[in-house]
């Protein structure tokens, strides 16, 4: 009989773990909130364009990531951005970026394909739509409840890769009572995060400059990074513009419940000033994204996870490795998910 498992989260570190039980006796289900996959790697479409609003691309640093995207998965529609990313500081000054600058990977019809080349390979099930409320360990495994009153069980293992502090609730509102629940949860509790407001800014021009994206080195701007959305291969129409503006945490928290109309008149502005282009603060159309849990600023103490294997309960993500990188989760659901498959 086949081990049955449960992934929360259908984000790049879910995926890759149930890629990676591919091959072993476990039968994966994975569990989503929203109806899309990849988390903060996502994807939207409009008028015609194709744009990343979270994680930007996904970088060679890693070797195994690397030789998956490219040898492993489907690599049609991969494509690499080749204009550099420089620099600006808290002047606004922009310089050129570094010398040593690594490969930068999205796909065509946008970053989300990673998760979802990575759920057809593994021939996983996912429910949609599926907001997880409770979990409770019996005698008999793990059974998961949703918010809608639907149960879902039994899971010889469960893995949970939300933020932090969305696996951190989880585990306070379980109904799993066995002692470790209490430091686990305050361990993962205790990983803070970074807040960031995004907006999309689309022009019927396109802009003339050397770089792809531009990113705040001393974090001393209000603006964090700028993404020229049409440096990536049929993400926009040739001879347009579309502009993805992170704004800086500190400014992303005091602004986070401004109208939506007055925060992208401010992000258009800012935009305006930095690239030193008044045509900047027209856009002709815009979008926009609130990153709650946008970066983790450190990972959990190593071990400090350790006891949760023993009731088969993983947790997987960027704040676990600490490194707020999309590689980084990637790696880690690899490596997680071939965890669960020794253990089970």
């Amino acid at each position: 009989m086949r081990q049955q498992v449960a992934v929360v989260g259908a984000g790049a570190a879910g995926t890759a773990a149930a890629y990676a039980l591919r091959e072993s006796n476990a039968e994966v289900t994975i569990f989503e909130k929203s109806g899309g996959v990849c988390g903060r790697a996502a994807t939207r479409r409009q008028e015609g364009c194709v744009y990343e609003y979270g994680a930007n691309y996904l970088t060679a640093d890693d070797e195994r990531v690397n030789d998956l995207i490219t040898k492993q998965l489907p690599s049609d529609g991969l494509v690499e951005i080749d204009a550099p990313v420089w620099t600006f500081d808290g002047d606004g000054e922009i310089s050129e970026g570094r010398d040593d600058q690594t490969t930068k990977w999205t796909y065509e019809q946008g970053i989300t394909q990673l998760s979802k080349r990575l759920i057809d390979a593994a021939g996983t099930t996912v429910h949609r739509n599926t907001r997880v409320e409770t979990l409770d360990q019996t005698g008999e495994g793990w059974q998961i409840s949703d918010t809608d009153g639907h149960e879902y069980g039994r899971f010889d293992a469960v893995l949970l890769t939300p933020p932090a502090p969305q696996s951190a609730d989880l585990l306070g509102q379980s109904e799993w009572q066995h002692a470790d629940r209490r430091p686990l949860r305050e361990t993962i509790a205790s990983v803070s995060y970074r807040t960031i407001v995004a907006g999309l800014l689309h022009y019927d021009f396109e802009l003339d400059v050397p770089y792809y994206g531009l990113v705040n080195d001393d974090n001393t701007h209000e603006v964090g990074w700028v993404g020229r959305e049409e440096c990536k291969d049929g993400h926009v129409h040739d001879g347009e513009s579309l502009l993805l503006v992170q704004m800086a945490p500190d400014w992303s928290v005091e602004h986070y419940r401004d109208a939506p109309v007055e925060l992208l008149d401010h992000i258009a502005e800012a935009t305006a000033e930095l690239l030193d282009d008044d045509r900047l603060t027209e856009p002709t159309w815009t979008d926009h994204q609130h990153w709650r849990y946008a970066l983790p600023d450190a990972g959990v103490p190593d071990d400090s996870l350790e006891s949760a294997t023993a009731h088969d309960l993983y947790f997987a993500g960027d704040w676990v490795t600490g490194e707020a990188r999309l590689h980084a989760a990637v790696r880690n659901g690899l490596e997680t998910g071939e965890q669960i498959a020794q253990q089970l």
